[in-house]
């Protein structure tokens, strides 16, 4: 556990200072052409232990009420030009290198969800509670599958599920390493995976 926190402080403090300060700055001046309010989304997510922490993202919603409560649907018309574009390449999560750099979340581990879905999914999921053991992550094992991004189905939830409780169980460095390739390659070429 200590090797996976200096891991996460180290590639987060890297990631900050080599890339995400000057993403940052492009996508700002985008985001305020598109569409206005503010460059950062911030919302309540479970984390370990069940405590629950202020996740960031880059905005790609139009301001509306609904933006904290619903999940994101397929072709959601909530979402801009550019924050398609933002989430196709997954780059609306970067600013949760800061997460990771506060210490609230890991470079890999299980996606984080919204206070309300995570309580619903606790009810009607099995080993649900399991993933509640570690740090949520920008990437992870079950993302690295394909099961990504909002579902209302509970078998893919249930199988993205068994997949984060897979990845606690045989968690090591090297298979963290792994993720973070994996994910960089799918960034780089564009060869998103889903389900």
């Amino acid at each position: 556990i200590i090797n996976k926190r200096i891991f996460d402080f180290i590639f987060s403090l890297f990631f900050i200072l080599s890339i995400f300060w000057w993403v940052h700055l492009l996508v700002s001046i985008i985001i305020k052409i598109q569409s206005k309010g503010p460059v950062l989304f911030k919302q309540e997510r479970v984390g370990i232990d069940g405590d629950i922490f202020t996740c960031y993202k880059f905005r790609t919603m139009h301001i509306h009420d609904s933006n904290s409560k619903d999940i994101t649907k397929v072709g959601d018309e909530r979402i801009f030009s550019f924050g398609q574009f933002l989430r196709k390449v997954n780059i609306d999560e970067f600013p949760q290198f800061i997460n990771v750099f506060k210490g609230n979340m890991s470079v890999v581990g299980p996606r984080p969800h919204m206070v309300s879905e995570d309580k619903m999914l606790a009810e009607k999921v099995a080993k649900y509670r399991m993933r509640r053991w570690v740090k949520p992550g920008i990437t992870g094992y079950a993302a690295m599958k394909g099961f990504r991004g909002g579902t209302e189905s509970l078998d893919l939830m249930q199988k993205r599920i068994d997949l984060d409780v897979e990845y606690i169980e045989k968690w090591s460095l090297l298979l963290d390493i792994r993720i973070c390739i994996d994910t960089a390659t799918e960034i780089i070429f564009l060869r998103k995976k889903g389900h």
